[in-house]
């Protein structure tokens, strides 16, 4: 009995963090006007809802002069990320050196410049044949974790 006690918690802890589309309607009010803000001169294509460690977050997904961009905001409203797609050769030369690195005989599929806490970093999708990775590096170079 208490093994499936066990199990049983396990479960709902597994599952208490998700993701969910959610509609723009669903946002907290807070939430809606920094979107309306955030979103201005983009189109907006979705809308997220997460709880991941017990936080709850909220995500638009929008679309920019033809690139993507995603901006995550806390319950207030604040914008707590920016993932914004860039060319590779508008990054730091470290970074899309240690990219160009990273990827080497693979093809580098998106980059995208990353605003967490005040801080940027830059990530890539890179394939390699069948597989793929993602690998992010700060503007000197560095890898972030």
């Amino acid at each position: 009995m208490k093994t499936i006690l066990v199990m049983i918690a396990a479960g709902t802890i597994c599952f208490a963090d998700s993701e969910r589309k959610v509609k723009f309607e669903e946002l907290p009010a807070a939430v809606q006007s920094a979107v309306k803000e955030q979103s201005k001169g983009a189109t907006v294509k979705s809308y997220f809802k997460e709880v991941e460690n017990g936080k709850t977050s909220y995500e638009a997904e929008m679309t920019v002069n033809g690139h993507t961009k995603d901006v995550s905001f806390d319950s207030t409203g604040k914008v707590v990320a920016v993932e914004e797609e860039t060319p590779i050769d508008s990054i730091p030369a470290p970074a899309r050196e240690a990219i160009q690195k990273a990827a080497g005989m693979g093809k580098v599929n998106k980059v995208e410049a990353v605003t967490e806490n005040g801080k940027t970093f830059y990530e890539a999708a890179i394939k390699t044949g069948t597989k793929n990775k993602e690998v992010k590096f700060d503007a000197a170079g560095v890898p972030v974790k």
